[in-house]
């Protein structure tokens, strides 16, 4: 039976940031240009520098990163899996609260499902740090993301 690595595991062993050249586009989001493939590391310092009482959406974050690595854009999904992996070896680590992976939202301030915790964990902390979120049917957003998002 093989072990499971652990998410401290797979965000310390990723390969590091690397550009991909894309000459010819693979659907919407994959268009001709230089697409960054970022790493668990790399998700983890741009979370880390959001301050408190502050969000960052996810375009503004792979923005962030495209421009730090020299690319054109960020792949999004990769991106989705490396902040999943940060946000669960923070976890591991018995550090989630020095990774504020629940100040990252989605474009329209959604909560994301897939960070420890889940949206309602997410909307809790948002909430104590004073960030107004609203609760639309069986989901969380924040209201007036554009007033409390990092710029782009």
């Amino acid at each position: 039976m093989t072990r499971r690595r652990t998410a401290v595991a797979k965000r310390d062993q990723a390969p590091p940031p690397h550009v991909k050249i894309l000459d010819q586009p693979k659907g919407a989001n994959y268009p001709v240009g230089r697409m960054l493939i970022a790493s668990p590391l790399a998700v983890a310092e741009q979370v880390a520098a959001v301050p408190p009482g502050r969000v960052i959406t996810l375009p503004v974050l792979r923005a962030r990163l495209a421009l730090r690595f020299g690319a054109d854009y960020t792949c999004p999904i990769t991106t989705g899996i490396f902040l999943r992996i940060a946000a669960e070896a923070a976890l591991e680590e018995g550090s989630a609260d020095m990774l504020p992976v629940w100040r990252v939202v989605r474009e329209d301030g959604a909560c994301l499902d897939k960070i420890p915790g889940g949206p309602g964990q997410q909307a809790v902390r948002l909430r104590a740090e004073g960030v107004d979120v609203v609760q639309r049917r069986a989901r969380f957003f924040v209201d007036d993301v554009s007033r409390v998002k990092l710029p782009d």
